[in-house]
């Protein structure tokens, strides 16, 4: 099994496939200056994207079956408060009807994984108040996993959600950008500005791409850490913005993992930087679960809270039968959410694979 974090991913049927050689159609405006601005998460959506992609190579016979009830469980949630379209391989559309019915629209099209957060488009507002996808030519996390049917899913999200799209001259993944919608972005070192992502790419060429992209004024580096996961640390792992100038961060209070000195380093910038206004970050610390159930539980396991999708009118995070942990991340998203709805689910499947929620969803901002 490729694992993230050590790595060895209405009901009327749409055919995707048949969108496979019209992307042009979909090709975005050139210019590079200032095209629009990244809504953050809890600005309202149109809906989420998903992808039911798991596949037995991949999750392995045993997992495979629990992963894929993880990945409908997480639709249907998200279903009760706005509409959710899923990616879905031929093959597996009837095992993805029996598990969602007709609550969540199912979409054909070829897929190498599940992980919609990086394969997925990222959405902007243009300045002119219309919707366009962003394609960050995503390469498999750096040429670590195959990726050719998963390297076309912008293209064909962005026909089917009926919007133009620009390619980056960057490659990265959704999951290593975190914005508060305001200016300011929160992206780590080891992902983007890596040889197997971005050779020779320098940070002030970074950021000025991304400036120009996502409306960014003020991008807050993280170092992040290569090789110990499939993504070489993503953002969304780390540290989640809840409103502009308030940041959640996780901390692994675990000596042994690999997580531990990595957190610490991160609550330690978070809480000496400022935004592009010029405020100090107000960081809320999310403790990970020291106890998790041990059907699934290895050090691969992404146990950490940080991995929350916001949608409209609910927060949709993670529980691992930590019962404190689980209540004080509970408590603490109530806090910073106090007008959504707070919901824990189970994903130890999609957590033995080393994601998240975060990770399986992307959304599309409604205009």
């Amino acid at each position: 099994m490729v694992n993230r974090r050590h790595f060895v991913k209405t009901l009327g049927l749409v055919s995707a496939t048949a969108l496979l050689g019209g992307f042009d159609k979909a090709m975005a405006m050139n210019t590079r200056k200032n095209i629009g601005f990244m809504p953050d998460e809890g600005e309202p959506h149109h809906r989420t994207w998903m992808a039911f992609g798991a596949s037995q190579k991949i999750w392995g016979r045993q997992l495979l079956p629990e992963v894929q009830r993880n990945l409908a469980n997480i639709a249907l949630t998200i279903a009760e408060y706005e509409p959710v379209s899923m990616l879905v391989r031929s093959s597996d559309i009837a095992i993805a009807k029996r598990l969602m019915g007709s609550k969540v629209e199912l979409i054909t099209c070829p897929l190498d994984d599940l992980w919609m957060r990086d394969i997925g488009p990222v959405f902007i507002v243009t300045k002119q108040g219309e919707k366009q996808a962003i394609d960050f030519n995503f390469n498999g996390w750096g040429e670590k996993q195959a990726f050719d049917n998963d390297a076309k899913v912008v293209g064909i999200v962005a026909e089917l959600a009926g919007t133009k799209y620009t390619k980056s001259k960057l490659i990265l993944e959704g999951g290593g950008l975190e914005v508060d919608g305001h200016g300011t972005a929160i992206i780590t070192e080891s992902c983007v500005l890596n040889d197997n992502r971005n050779p020779g790419v320098s940070k002030t060429e970074c950021e000025k791409e991304l400036k120009q992209l996502l409306g960014l004024e003020k991008i807050i580096w993280l170092p992040g850490i290569k090789g110990r996961d499939i993504t070489d640390g993503h953002t969304d792992f780390y540290a989640r913005f809840t409103q502009p100038g308030v940041v959640v961060a996780a901390y692994d209070p675990d000596p042994l993992s690999f997580d531990h000195a990595v957190t610490k380093q991160n609550l330690g910038i978070l809480r000496t930087v400022s935004d592009a206004q010029g405020r100090s970050l107000e960081v809320v610390v999310l403790e990970a679960p020291s106890q998790m159930r041990e059907q699934y539980a290895s050090d691969d396991f992404a146990a950490g809270y940080i991995n929350f999708y916001v949608c409209n009118g609910a927060v949709i995070a993670p529980e691992f039968g930590d019962k404190k942990a689980d209540a004080d991340a509970r408590r603490t998203l109530e806090k910073l959410f106090p007008h959504r709805e707070i919901i824990l689910l189970n994903i130890d499947g999609i957590a033995a694979g080393g994601g998240g929620i975060h990770c399986t969803t992307q959304q599309e901002p409604k205009v």
